[in-house]
């Protein structure tokens, strides 16, 4: 259950009733977002995850330590929006829940199925799920578990089209979860903009499949010359009003900006444009979203899993905002 009463937990030695989030930062149990923490979803409305898993890299690892110091970094995030003046937490009841366990790590398709049936679980309890990586083959299963009443539309912020297929032999890899989703109905590929795709690749595989199925693919080049502003009004255009997932990969920016992820890009995002851009979605009828990619090994500085923390207190203040819109 959620520690405490609205968020606040209880002195183990005077009785005494404190909200963590409130504390100095330095102090505390480290959670997404200074969230209360709950081994429950009931009274839920949103419910933060981490997935800390990384066996579907191609190349350099590190992301299942991307949960535990996004957490770390969370210390750093306060309630109160600077910009839109939203505070999530007077709008929604929100708690990290902790981390998904895995029978088997070693074992792909059973780690597929593990994180299937958790999200499955957290859809059935009409629970929103904000997730934390993880490598970005965890969004396929995520998807499995919450897109069960039919395909959704899908927001990917990504250096990579993620659609290419079977890679040394196994088709559950972080270069295709979205290829996978598409052929398994999960999201609908006339509702799917991929926003930020950049990059020589030895083969154009992904970006043909996405081209071929109807993906609306909005390569770097492009979102520069139009313009943060008409990126959003064609995405919003192209998922249109119907139920859609939000996925975003760290790579997305620019290494200057985020070093510590597997598969950096040059010539990506600033950290402004990415905050932009997500809150561009407001209003949006979120199903669940994500932050993928920080490999922590590979930024010592912290700053990667800062901006991931960042991005998820973004995305928080979009769904809590819409939870308190759609209340009856």
């Amino acid at each position: 259950m959620v520690k405490g009463t609205n968020g606040t937990r209880r002195n183990a030695a005077t009785g005494e009733h404190y909200l963590p989030r409130h504390e100095p930062r330095y102090r505390e149990i480290a959670s997404f977002l200074r969230a209360p923490l709950a081994d429950t979803l009931e009274a839920l409305d949103i419910a933060l995850v981490g997935i800390p898993f990384d066996g579907g890299v191609s190349n350099r690892p590190g992301t299942r330590h991307g949960p535990r110091e996004i957490r770390n970094l969370s210390s750093m995030m306060r309630s109160a929006h600077h910009v839109t003046g939203l505070d999530p937490f007077a709008q929604a009841r929100i708690a990290d829940i902790g981390d998904v366990r895995f029978s088997s790590i070693f074992d792909l398709n059973k780690v597929s199925d593990d994180i299937a049936a958790y999200y499955a679980a957290i859809r059935k309890a009409g629970v929103i799920p904000l997730s934390a990586g993880g490598d970005h083959s965890i969004t396929f299963p995520i998807l499995r578990g919450l897109a069960a009443d039919g395909p959704v539309g899908l927001i990917q912020i990504d250096a990579h089209t993620d659609t290419w297929d079977e890679f040394q032999g196994s088709k559950f890899h972080h270069g295709g979860p979205f290829r996978l989703a598409c052929e398994q109905g999960l999201i609908d590929p006339k509702r799917t903009v991929q926003i930020g795709i950049r990059g020589a690749q030895n083969t154009t595989q992904g970006w043909d499949y996405s081209h071929e199925t109807g993906m609306r693919v909005m390569f770097m080049e492009e979102v520069d010359a139009m313009g943060i502003d008409a990126v959003i009004a064609e995405a919003r255009r192209v998922v249109g009003d119907g139920p859609v997932y939000l996925s975003f990969d760290i790579d997305s920016l620019d290494p200057a900006f985020a070093p510590g992820t597997g598969t950096p890009e040059v010539g990506g995002l600033t950290s402004l444009q990415a905050l932009q851009l997500v809150r561009g979605f407001r209003d949006l009828p979120l199903i669940g979203a994500d932050v993928v990619e920080v490999s922590p090994p590979f930024d010592p500085s912290g700053n990667t899993a800062l901006i991931g923390a960042t991005l998820m207190y973004e995305l928080l203040c979009l769904m809590a905002e819409r939870v308190e819109n759609t209340k009856p």
